[in-house]
Parts: C-alpha cells; structure tokens; sequence
C-alpha cells in the first residue's frame, strides 16, 4: 500500500479530514441570513447567544457563524466562490457589487467581505450553490501541497494558470479548494477558516504551528498552516 492510499485508509477512519466552514461577522444573523440565501442553506440562532449555524444536506456543507469584535479592515485572505443567476438576486440579499468580469462579479456581503459570483443559467442552478473556496497565498505551489498531503491527496495545477487546487470530490469536500497568488503577506486573523478532523499531533509533525490548546472553554485546538491560515482541529 502506498502513502497516499494509507492516508486516504486514515480519513477514512476518522483521521485528517474536511470538517466544515467557518465566518466570522460583527453582526451573526444578518452575515447568517446572507449566506443562508445566497448559498442554500437553512439558518439556525440560538436564542440565548448571539451565534448561529447554516445547515444543508450533508455535513460538510456546515458553515459557523461566530461573533467577534473587530470589523473587516483589509482584503480577505479567505473567500468564497458562489453560483449564482446573476448579481441581482444577491444585492436584493445586501450585497453590493465591486468589479464585473465576463462570467464573474467580485462582490461584497452585508459587512464588506469579498466574495465572486459566477454566473450560471437558472436551469443549472442546484440548492446547494457554493462553488468553492479562494485562499490567497505567497506560494501556492508549496501550500496547496501541503493541503493536499493532509487529505491524502496530489495538488493539482494547470501550467497555463497561476493557481494551484485540490479536488473536493476526491478529497471528500463538496468543493474545490484554490490557491491563488498574491503579493501581499498575511496581515490579519482570518475572517473564514476550516475546521478538520485528525489528531493535532499530525499537523504539527507536517509543519502546523499550535495557536491555542483546547481548554475549559473551547474543545478543539486552533492551528495556524505554514503560511498562517488559522483552522481548527477536531477529534472524532
């Protein structure tokens, strides 16, 4: 059995794997009835805090929404890619629109986070409508590598673009996730992260650094990867 295929046994057995999105938002429901919409997901608050959950069909479409304190003050590192009819559907939503391409819109939720609507006919539209994630990086050739081995996987890369993916069918995401070249450096915590499953060990050993130890308060441990993307780990 090779490596690849033994990683892929280990996901399979409750080791490093996909778990779920997570966004950050001053304003919980609101950036929750957003992204509910424009996504298809069914939004849920509890009463007693102010933060929420969206649900689909499987389990890995779960995105957390969770309060914080600070606003969006530069361009997120971290954004989503969504299907969409057109950019009328979304602004009636909150969003606004920023730069127009063929085939694409570069928009902005109801607190200012960037994210790109790609156009699609109606007929093609499913309920479940995000396409996938965008993650800005210095190199990333090296990082999708590196996110590649954690699920077991090859990056993979077309010569004639500059980014660099993973293929969420075989990784076990509902999506696919891009790394795209940028020159800026990371300057700020992550407004959306990932959560994993896996043992914490495992992506220390691969090069994470540990940010947060799991406590009294919270029961996972907050990893950053080796270009400072925050995520979280999980045991099963």
């Amino acid at each position: 059995m090779d490596d690849t295929v033994s990683i892929m046994v280990d996901n399979q057995g409750g080791q490093r794997a996909f778990k779920d999105l997570v966004i950050d938002a001053q304003d919980p429901r609101r950036i929750g009835d957003f992204w509910a919409a424009a996504i298809g997901l069914s939004a849920e608050f509890d009463g007693d805090g102010p933060d929420g959950v969206l649900r689909g069909t499987e389990p890995e479409h779960t995105i957390w929404i969770n309060q914080v304190a600070e606003p969006r003050t530069v361009k997120q590192r971290v954004h989503l890619d969504v299907h969409a009819s057109g950019t009328d559907p979304l602004t009636a939503l909150g969003a606004t629109v920023d730069t127009e391409h063929p085939g694409w819109t570069v928009m902005r939720d109801p607190e200012g986070g960037e994210f790109c609507a790609f156009e699609r006919n109606a007929s093609q539209l499913t309920d479940y409508r995000l396409y996938e994630l965008v993650i800005d990086a210095a190199d990333p050739a090296a990082i999708s590598a590196w996110w590649a081995e954690q699920f077991g996987l090859a990056a993979q890369h077309d010569p004639a673009d500059p980014w660099h993916w993973i293929d969420g069918g075989a990784a076990g995401l509902p999506w696919d996730l891009v790394f795209n070249p940028v020159p800026e450096p990371k300057r700020v915590k992550n407004r959306i992260h990932w959560d994993v499953w896996g043992d914490t060990a495992d992506y220390l050993d691969a090069g994470a650094t540990l940010l947060r130890r799991r406590d009294d308060e919270i029961g996972w441990d907050v990893l950053a990867d080796p270009e400072g993307n925050e995520f979280c780990v999980f045991t099963r």
